[in-house]
């Protein structure tokens, strides 16, 4: 059987679903806390510098932080602060 060539062939390819800031955050920091290291000093390092060797490699925590833009950890890690204060 030939091929029709004047067809368009269609091709879709799944979309890996998207993490949240959130999300990567909570899995960077087990990664960290699994490897031995304070989490919370390691992050801010990162954010601070940009200097991606703060973030261990484990379960793909310094590939997925580099993903997200360092402000939009900031404004997460801020937020989610402000909502849990009793400043209301």
């Amino acid at each position: 059987m030939e091929k029709n060539i004047n067809n368009t062939q269609f091709f879709t390819v799944q979309k890996e679903p998207e993490l949240q800031v959130s999300d990567v955050l909570e899995i960077v920091y087990k990664a960290l806390k699994e490897k031995g290291y304070n989490p919370v000093n390691q992050i801010v390092g990162y954010i601070m510098s940009g200097d991606p060797t703060y973030i261990t490699s484990h379960n793909n925590a310094r590939s997925l932080i580099m993903k997200v833009e360092r402000d939009e950890l900031v404004e997460e890690v801020l937020k989610t602060y402000i909502e849990n204060s009793a400043w209301d």
